[in-house]
């Protein structure tokens, strides 16, 4: 009996949101004929079959790029993923502005989703490290210990970090999956495209786009 009501609420939950008004007789028949058929009470088989109705979207986050915005956020938390993402922008991006950052974290994730690169941010972050100042980001390899100082700083990416993660906010950078400061210029700057310029970080991605770039 349990698996026939499971199967008829999962059909009823699929169906529903486009069926036709024959289809949509059809199932409040077979939702009256398992209430008659079940040693459940008529309340307690509705409130069972409402876990199997089609949820509504979540109301989306509007995101305004400020440090209000940030400080009106609950306390971000985490797996490791997120702590790697957290420290990536203290350390990459705390004295840029709240677009800068979630800039720089695109960057990070959009790495994460190409081929070219490790498929986690923990591995994206920390690659190449282990030999100093030839690993993608320099703090985590210029021999130097990653110390937070700034806890309020920290607290903000920490945001950041769980808002990119969690898909809030906009595209901000067309794809790119490399940046730098406007201080150097990289030899790779010359060949890759230019996809935008947020603070003091020039933003590019590789001259052609597919789904694993």
């Amino acid at each position: 009996m349990l698996r026939y009501i499971m199967a008829v609420a999962t059909m009823a939950a699929t169906v529903l949101p486009s069926a036709s008004f024959a289809e949509r007789e059809a199932i409040d028949t077979a939702k009256k004929e398992l209430v008659a058929r079940s040693e459940l009470p008529a309340q307690s088989f509705r409130d069972y079959f409402k876990l199997f109705q089609p949820r509504k979207a979540a109301k989306p986050v509007e995101v305004t790029y400020s440090k209000d915005w940030l400080d009106q956020q609950p306390k971000a938390t985490g797996d490791e993923n997120w702590k790697c993402l957290s420290e990536a922008l203290y350390f990459e991006a705390r004295g840029e502005s709240v677009r800068g950052q979630f800039a720089v974290a695109e960057v990070i994730l959009n790495r994460v989703k190409s081929s070219r690169f490790p498929s986690s941010l923990c591995g994206v972050i920390r690659q190449g490290t282990g030999k100093k100042y030839q690993c993608q980001f320099t703090y985590t390899c210029d021999g130097r210990k990653e110390v937070i100082h700034e806890k309020k700083a920290y607290e903000r990416v920490s945001k950041v970090a769980r808002a990119a993660i969690d898909g809030i906010g906009h595209e901000l950078t067309e794809g790119a999956t490399h940046y730098h400061t406007t201080a150097v210029r990289p030899s790779w700057s010359r060949v890759y495209k230019q996809t935008a310029r947020i603070g003091v970080h020039i933003f590019y991605r590789h001259n052609y786009r597919t789904a694993s770039n």
